[in-house]
């Protein structure tokens, strides 16, 4: 049994020691084939987009023997060592626009000196225009940068991102005026900026962040998972005590889900899958430990961003194109970072619109405990508390124990928070239920009104009406509009809830 690592991105490391490797080298050798090409590769954190640099990085070194057994291996390829140039922002920690050119400027130090070659001009854009010259003296150049956009997501609303946006701009220019020379060249990152902003003389880029072709070029299909995963799989479903087929379901509901083509097939996150076995099977949110989605929160807040109309609701193809850092869309950023996907899509009026929703139950239950968390107040283990006890009266179709545990969940929140603010009360509503798994729909229309929420459970159906400052006739609005006889598919025992917020 191979041994499994989270931790290591690189190929000749994962390939040298042994370590478990899931052969993603056909998709390597159709993006170096032809020569000349330029890349643009969007994909979430932690997801396996600096292993695959590293992965191109040795096949243009031309270190053959390393992929032994891999499917690139026996292809008609020349094997020789290119002039590499990678430029790696994942470690870039800077929080102003002259620390970012100074971060810069180290970076384009260290690629000199690995050259034996000394950096020329004074402005930093003459810098790497300069160096890019040198060192295509000595072969066509091979070009990676990785996490392109760390410096903008880091500082993403922070008055001087504009000004770094800037100097990133002034930045990357200098690889289109190095095509002529150029091998290859991939860009990774998390975000899409659009291409007026940061991309707008890299006009030779191709993008293939939602290129079915690859598509599950990152990430594992479910194939890819049982195949090469057979023996861990074994181990870890005679220490549960589970049968084949329940583990399977089990650990896709935990994993898989990320689909980045509508049309193909969805794939497990690489990290999340390789922590569960390293931790002996357990399971827990691992992908969500490795970094939290506090910008993004705060961005939905700041904007009034409506969560469950997202995610309830079909959208057009635009949200998933890039954008500009002063008009920034929410959802577009919850897609391009993973936190959202694609579930499914339709036609209307001849367009592809996506139905969107959470990837799988780790994304899920983190981003609703953290969402609850940034818009309530509450500590993450209070958030925990409360829907273990919100979940135990739902269960028990205990509407007064229900009513009880919400008030005191929504009396311990500032009045500011939910009250002066609809869209931060239906965020935090919507978000305990999407936290319990249970399925819930607002404002649904019936003959006579509309119901402002309703959740169903497996044994009961609880309609929701709610009414601010003292108002009680909540209650009474549902008996005299009969909400509870709107024709439901499910059919538990409907349970009236009147809710009043003081």
């Amino acid at each position: 049994m191979k041994n499994i690592t989270s931790s290591v991105s690189s190929f000749e490391k994962l390939r040298n020691e042994g370590y478990l490797y899931v052969d993603k080298t056909e998709f390597i050798w159709n993006l170096i084939n032809p020569a000349g090409e330029s890349y643009f590769l969007s994909r979430p954190r932690r997801f396996g987009k600096s292993l695959t640099l590293s992965t191109l990085k040795a096949v243009f070194q031309g270190k053959k023997d390393l992929f032994k057994g891999l499917a690139i291996y026996d292809k008609p390829y020349e094997w020789r060592p290119f002039p590499i140039i990678h430029l790696d922002m994942g470690n870039c920690d800077i929080h102003t626009p002259d620390e970012l050119s100074g971060y810069l400027n180290d970076l384009l130090t260290n690629t000199a000196t690995s050259f034996g070659l000394q950096l020329r001009g004074e402005l930093l854009t003459t810098r790497f225009e300069n160096l890019l010259e040198d060192i295509a003296k000595q072969g066509p150049l091979v070009l990676f940068v990785d996490e392109y956009d760390k410096p903008i997501l880091n500082n993403i609303t922070s008055p001087q991102a504009k000004e770094m946006l800037q100097v990133l701009k002034g930045f990357y220019s200098n690889i289109k005026k190095a095509e002529n020379n150029l091998r290859f060249a991939f860009i990774t990152g998390v975000s899409k900026f659009c291409h007026v902003s940061l991309f707008s003389d890299l006009n030779n880029l191709t993008d293939i962040t939602m290129d079915a072709r690859y598509a599950t070029m990152l990430g594992y299909t479910q194939q890819e998972f049982e195949t090469n995963f057979s023996e861990q799989i074994e181990a870890v479903e005679k220490k549960l005590d589970l049968n084949h087929a329940d583990f399977l379901a089990e650990i896709k509901n935990w994993y898989d889900g990320f689909r980045f083509h509508a049309g193909s097939e969805s794939v497990y996150n690489p990290v999340s899958l390789a922590k569960f076995f390293e931790f002996g099977g357990e399971f827990n949110n691992y992908w969500f430990e490795t970094g939290t989605p506090k910008f993004l929160v705060d961005l939905s807040k700041s904007q009034d961003f409506d969560f469950e109309s997202a995610l309830n609701e079909p959208v057009p193809g635009i949200a998933f194109s890039s954008f500009e850092i002063d008009n920034i869309d929410p959802l577009t950023l919850l897609l391009q970072t993973g936190y959202v996907t694609i579930k499914g899509t339709e036609k209307k009026l001849g367009e592809t619109w996506y139905h969107l929703d959470f990837p799988n139950r780790e994304v899920a239950g983190s981003f609703n405990t953290y969402l609850l968390n940034r818009y309530s107040g509450k500590t993450q283990t209070g958030v925990v508390k409360f829907t273990a006890e919100l979940m135990a009266a739902l269960d028990a179709g205990d509407v007064k124990r229900l009513r009880k545990t919400m008030e005191v969940f929504f009396a311990g929140i500032s009045y500011e928070v939910h009250h002066k603010n609809e869209s931060n009360f239906q965020n935090i509503f919507f978000a305990i239920f999407r936290l319990l798994g249970i399925r819930i729909k607002a404002e649904e229309h019936t003959n006579d009104g509309r119901i402002d929420a309703v959740a169903v459970t497996k044994k009961y159906v609880f309609i929701f009406e709610f009414k601010l400052d003292n108002d009680d006739s909540a209650l009474s609005q549902i008996k005299e509009k009969e909400y509870y006889k709107r024709p439901i598919q499910l059919e538990p025992p409907r349970l009236s809830f009147g809710f009043i917020f003081v």
